[in-house]
């Protein structure tokens, strides 16, 4: 949904349109990228009467602004309205393998005029910057706003009616497609506010729902009703995507899951207590547990709160999990285990709501979190003093 191009030098504003003029929706396809694989909307105002070609663009950020990657992650990075003719956005949606529709808008000439009038006053300087939601305040939400601010209660607008799915359904649709691995990435960024179902306008946060919404949707005229599109053309159609790769988080964690519990097998069998795998495996989970609590805290994307994935993904194994060894143990390591184990079980519940891919990676804790505590009987409390006349060979 966004749009990396420097905004065109702002022509003669709030221009009055002539009869010929029409306002189009036009919807590009999801590409390849994670930042554009939820699809684009742009609003086209066309006047071939008046020399007006300008394509209104709320996906826009640059990345001249200061601190950028800090404002990008914590969600606070600022996106504006750009505009510049329909053929320089086409040629650039065309260059990156992504399809384009337009959905001629069924208006009459004051509701043109005054929704122009409405995205030249959007594009002003003063009010062209805002704060980017990605489900409820992007490039797509704005179409909406901007169409009802022209027409009003003439307007017969009931969104994306077609299907009712939670926030985080509508990502797996649309990111799992493109790329896996960005789709189990941000399903474990995001947090319970995700899994609430979108109402019908909500669902309109992607574009593909705003032209299915529009293509519904009619306007009230001096005889009755009537569409609100009146005309639908394809402008672009995009080659075959390329196959995703085999190599999914799928693929990788039920593998990672079957080799653990065929390496723990062998290490039980063999009467082996060895900490290094765990050490690794639950560093990983702890600090993947803090980054999880920065977005929660840290950010104002306003959907990475409430994240339960901390449950498994705990932050204290970060750096609690090196105090275990072969040659002793906390006394209090045995009720962390005990806690932990609660908080797998817990985890459990929130599987149905998620990327499928957390089952192997919960079956995987679950097996070390077995293997711990089964070795744990034959780890010493505390070292044996040098001279003591003891000996431990078992563990030495």
């Amino acid at each position: 949904m966004l749009w990396l191009l420097k905004p065109a030098v702002s022509q003669a504003q709030f221009t009055t349109l002539s009869p010929n003029a029409k306002i189009s929706l036009i919807t590009v396809a999801p590409g390849q990228e994670l930042y554009s694989g939820f699809g684009h909307s742009v609003l086209w105002v066309f006047d071939p009467s008046m020399g007006i070609d300008r394509a209104f663009n709320y996906g826009t950020f640059s990345f001249q602004e200061g601190n950028f990657y800090v404002k990008f992650l914590r969600g606070t990075l600022p996106y504006s309205v750009s505009v510049s003719p329909l053929s320089y956005q086409i040629a650039h949606y065309q260059e990156e393998n992504r399809s384009i529709s337009e959905q001629v808008l069924n208006l009459s000439v004051p509701q043109k005029q005054r929704l122009y009038n409405f995205l030249e006053n959007n594009y002003l300087p003063e009010n062209r910057e805002y704060q980017y939601k990605f489900f409820y305040d992007n490039c797509a939400t704005r179409m909406t706003v901007a169409l009802k601010s022209a027409v009003g209660d003439s307007l017969i607008y009931n969104g994306y009616t077609k299907e009712k799915l939670s926030f985080r359904q509508w990502i797996d649709r649309y990111a799992f497609k493109q790329n896996p691995w960005a789709d189990f990435g941000m399903d474990l960024a995001i947090g319970a506010p995700s899994d609430e179902i979108a109402t019908p306008e909500q669902a309109t946060f992607l574009p593909d729902n705003l032209a299915a919404a529009f293509a519904d949707a009619k306007v009230k005229t001096a005889t009755g009703t009537a569409p609100l599109v009146s005309e639908t053309r394809e402008i672009f159609k995009a080659a075959p995507a390329p196959p995703v790769s085999p190599v999914t988080p799928t693929v990788v964690f039920w593998s990672l899951a079957i080799l653990t519990l065929a390496f723990t097998y062998w290490q039980i069998r063999t009467d082996r207590v060895n900490f290094l795998f765990d050490k690794i495996l639950f560093g990983i989970a702890g600090l993947a547990g803090w980054i999880l609590l920065l977005l929660w805290f840290g950010t104002n994307h306003g959907v990475t709160s409430w994240n339960y994935d901390v449950l498994w993904a705990f932050p204290l194994w970060m750096p609690l999990i090196f105090a275990l060894s072969k040659n002793r143990k906390p006394a209090w390591f045995q009720f962390l285990l005990i806690f932990y184990a609660f908080l797998l079980l817990c985890a459990t519940g929130n599987v149905m709501k998620h990327n499928y891919v957390v089952i192997p990676i919960l079956a995987t804790l679950i097996i070390r979190v077995y293997y711990i505590n089964n070795s744990l009987s034959k780890v010493p409390q505390k070292e044996i003093a040098y001279g003591s006349g003891v000996a431990d060979t078992k563990n030495h």
